[in-house]
């Protein structure tokens, strides 16, 4: 595992629904491993779906992988943290791990997912934009987010200033994504 990048925390959003050998499956759990080739520590949510691929190829390449879960998820499906997650940081409720995922990194990735991952970017974005968390790198990954925002600025782009907008980066690939954090953690450790 390379050591290069060590020193920062990936988060990544993504859909709970991606079953083992399935396409999202297998694109998350690619990102995983090249994050953790990289030597980046990851941080999931911590259960099935995106969070356990993701995880998993982190946690197979070497990397730490940190799993944020929180009891209101747990009652409402009984699902436990993946075998993968190294350590565990659980809180009570959804809008505390939801903040403990958005506080504790350095980058967010934003992969193909539901309402869940929907608001977790758009948390995220809020977030940059009025500056109530440091400056990080926020991008999506795939034409369906690509797709989402391009509708979201065209209709309600007035709304959200350019400078806003440039907070959030769309791109078309895993790889696309691992590139943008490669050259914005060089950058930064030039400094």
């Amino acid at each position: 595992m390379n050591k290069l990048f060590r020193n920062y925390r990936i988060t990544v959003f993504g859909g709970s629904q991606p079953k083992p050998n399935e396409a999202a499956y297998l694109e998350a759990l690619l990102l995983g491993k090249l994050l953790g080739e990289l030597g980046f520590s990851v941080l999931t949510g911590g259960y099935i779906g995106t969070m356990e691929a993701v995880s998993r190829g982190a946690a197979e390449a070497g990397a730490h992988v940190i799993g944020i879960t929180c009891e209101q998820i747990e009652a409402w499906r009984q699902v436990g943290k993946n075998p993968w997650v190294i350590e565990e940081n659980r809180y009570p409720t959804l809008r505390e791990r939801l903040f403990a995922l958005i506080d504790g990194c350095d980058a967010v990735v934003g992969l193909p997912g539901g309402v869940g991952t929907l608001a977790e970017i758009m948390l995220t974005w809020n977030e940059l934009i009025i500056q109530a968390i440091p400056s990080k790198p926020l991008i999506v990954v795939g034409t369906g987010w690509q797709s989402v925002f391009n509708v979201f600025n065209q209709e309600l782009g007035q709304y959200t200033p350019v400078p806003g907008r440039n907070l959030l980066t769309c791109v078309p690939d895993i790889e696309s994504a691992v590139q943008l954090l490669q050259n914005y953690f060089t950058k930064d450790k030039k400094s």
